[in-house]
């Protein structure tokens, strides 16, 4: 599990990066002599060309090796980080913070497929867990540490965090990571066929809509809280992000049914924002951030599992998956500002929202489920059991077929 690390360091530090800048736009509109709304969409340049442009370069190399991958989407997100503390004006950051998302999207699918190539079947999800494990780090210790050196010294400091993490963590890759196949990067046909496919699009959908109702909430987590949000509500939250990434990777490998997993966390994930709609005490309020920073972020690994170990998922489709993360993320803020304007109560309706959109997640698995009705799921689980490897048959079985 050694190898695992500079991943899990990689994701640190794209998790950091993607979660601080918010907190980083009121200095850098004071340096930049720009307005606030026109720094913000550093938070949209990046985002977009995560969930966008990423894609699309991505199916570009589709005939290189996840090492060369890799190695190169880091060093693109590394020295993109390095010229944001260097650069003087809205135009110049607007472009790096572009290249840096493009850097991230790159990095994150391949990064978890090259994670569960490195080890044997029956630790797959564990090896998940340490990816996203590492995203959510980035968020629980990256970013209050990141703003921290901001208020001490400048907005500029921060970025030299993300640009030494991220340094750090190509040198473990180029001295640790072994030139493995863990399948070919995905071409743009590649792409557009997973989307045809129902199964894959269930998954994914799901995703979206699960990061739409968790993601997009926690946009609005001070008014949700009535107006006001102390910094150990945060710590609370992401506390409980770290627990379930890292926690639901050996509850997988032990058990198996990532689809059991996915819709158990769905429900929960329900269950906690709408409690947040009924408690107003900080000691009732505790539990429930703990509880919905667990269950959503433990969400991916599940959802990538059943990528994996689908025989219509593989690269491509964690790619998608990794993209419906971040875009779900921004319709969830979207449709969240939106209620607010309609002048909807931040505090009841905002958790109810977002739960019936964790619901509404709960029902396309089902759906997704019912309608391709994938046995590779089945393997999926007898692999997580037996190490035999997912997908593949076993003894005396025939050999599975493409739907």
């Amino acid at each position: 599990m050694l190898r695992l690390l500079p991943l899990g360091l990689g994701a640190f530090a794209v998790g950091t990066d993607a979660y601080m800048t918010a907190g980083l736009l009121p200095g850098i509109a004071h340096d930049t002599h720009g307005s606030l709304a026109a720094v913000g969409q550093l938070v949209t340049a990046f985002t977009l060309c995560y969930a966008l442009l990423a894609p699309l370069l991505a199916s570009l190399l589709s005939a290189w090796r996840a090492r060369r991958v890799l190695l190169s989407a880091l060093a693109v997100f590394t020295v993109a980080n390095l010229l944001t503390a260097l650069s003087g004006s809205t135009f110049e950051l607007l472009l790096v913070r572009g290249a840096a998302g493009v850097g991230a999207g790159l990095f994150m699918p391949v990064a978890a497929t090259a994670a569960a190539a490195m080890v044997e079947p029956a630790r797959r999800a564990r090896a998940l867990a340490v990816v996203l494990g590492g995203l959510s780090s980035g968020t629980v210790l990256g970013v209050p540490i990141g703003l921290a050196l901001a208020d001490h010294w400048s907005w500029r400091a921060a970025l030299w965090l993300v640009t030494a993490l991220g340094a750090i963590a190509w040198l473990g890759l180029a001295r640790l990571l072994p030139d493995l196949d863990a399948g070919a990067t995905p071409g743009l046909r590649g792409r557009l066929t997973q989307l045809r496919d129902r199964y894959v699009g269930s998954v994914v959908l799901t995703t979206f809509l699960q990061t739409t109702a968790s993601l997009g909430l926690y946009t609005y987590l001070a008014p949700v809280l009535h107006g006001s949000i102390a910094t150990w509500q945060l710590w609370v939250w992401g506390l409980g992000g770290v627990i379930g990434s890292f926690g639901v990777g050996p509850l997988m490998d032990r058990w198996g049914r990532p689809a059991v997993f996915s819709a158990v966390l769905l429900t929960a994930l329900a269950l906690a924002l709408a409690g947040l709609s009924l408690v107003h005490s900080p000691a009732a309020v505790a539990p429930l951030l703990l509880a919905w920073g667990a269950v959503g972020w433990a969400f991916v690994v599940p959802q990538q599992h059943r990528l994996l170990a689908s025989s219509r998922g593989g690269p491509a489709a964690l790619a998608l998956n990794s993209s419906a993360t971040y875009l779900g993320g921004s319709a969830g803020s979207a449709l969240g500002g939106i209620a607010l304007a309609q002048g909807l109560s931040a505090a009841t309706a905002l958790p109810l929202l977002a739960s019936g959109a964790a619901l509404t997640g709960l029902l396309v698995q089902f759906a997704g489920r019912t309608l391709a009705a994938p046995a590779a799921e089945a393997r999926s689980a007898e692999a997580s059991n037996t190490g035999a490897p997912a997908g593949e048959p076993r003894p005396g079985e025939p050999q599975p077929t493409e739907p």
